[in-house]
């Protein structure tokens, strides 16, 4: 059975499993995923609406787009959209219109754009070993969405007045909006504050959970990367310059979640994972 097909197979099983694990885990665990979660106050922004975040987040993805295509590869981004999907349906925003794709780019990189797009390079994608590691990624991605990290890059840089309105009417035709973003990558690859990349991490962990994966699909990601940049390869110097190095993040992540999640039984389905052809 192909890789799509075994989705609609295995779903099932991850609804069943998302539910056992919310009946199984005891309150102590419980209480650790609303503590992992928890906003941090650098990170809490009001005043935009959803339709201005989306139409933001819009013009980005366009942008980056035109620098760095999909993947010529239907089964893959419907994949990659069943997948991430799934997974921003366990977050407090499940009915943004989120869309998930891989883009052209040898680079080691994941991005997100405000209002729920969101985008692996085939670089990293390449990395991936099973379905839990691209729903970690994926994950950490939402997280990023759902506490409006970049929405907050967008407010410092002033385009975006304090209560949070546009400056223009329209985001799409404004050009002082378009010469800013630039390529997609001026908004989306600039550094977050440490502590939002922590923040994503944490909810990472949690999300996969929630969707019935292996918890720990990121942490092994980062740890593979950080195989990646010990081999000096160029293909992560963008991430390192906009990231904590995974080292770090390992550590941070380890401090906070402890052996809270380790109980968790969650399946990595390397089967039915898509692997890209050559």
């Amino acid at each position: 059975m192909k890789p799509i097909a075994n989705w609609l197979t295995g779903l099932g099983l991850l609804l069943c499993l998302g539910a056992a694990h919310g009946f199984n885990l005891g309150q102590e665990l419980r209480n650790a995923a609303s503590e992992l979660q928890k906003p941090d106050k650098s990170s809490r922004l009001g005043g935009y609406s959803e339709e201005e975040e989306t139409a933001i987040g819009r013009q980005i993805a366009g942008s980056l787009l035109g620098a760095a295509p999909l993947v010529k590869d239907q089964q893959l981004q419907k994949y990659v959209n069943n997948v991430g999907r799934w997974v921003a349906s366990q977050s407090e925003r499940p009915d943004l219109a989120w869309h998930f794709g891989v883009i052209e780019s040898q680079d080691i990189n994941a991005f997100a754009a405000p209002g729920g797009y969101i985008f692996v390079t085939r670089g990293l994608y390449r990395l991936l070993d099973n379905e839990a590691e691209l729903a970690g990624v994926l994950a950490h991605e939402i997280g990023h969405v759902i506490r409006k990290h970049h929405l907050k890059i967008l407010q410092q840089s002033k385009l975006v007045d304090l209560g949070g309105k546009l400056l223009a009417k329209q985001v799409g035709g404004d050009e002082k909006i378009h010469n800013l973003i630039g390529s997609g990558a001026e908004i989306v690859s600039r550094s977050l504050d440490k502590n939002a990349e922590f923040e994503a991490d944490r909810i990472a962990v949690v999300l996969a959970a929630r969707a019935g994966y292996d918890a720990f699909g990121l942490p092994e990601v980062l740890q593979e990367i950080g195989h990646s940049a010990a081999g000096n390869s160029g293909s992560v110097a963008l991430l390192f310059k906009t990231h904590p190095h995974p080292d770090e993040r390992l550590t941070k992540l380890g401090d906070a979640v402890g052996s809270n999640f380790d109980g968790l039984k969650g399946l990595t389905l390397a089967n039915r994972f898509y692997r890209l052809k050559p």
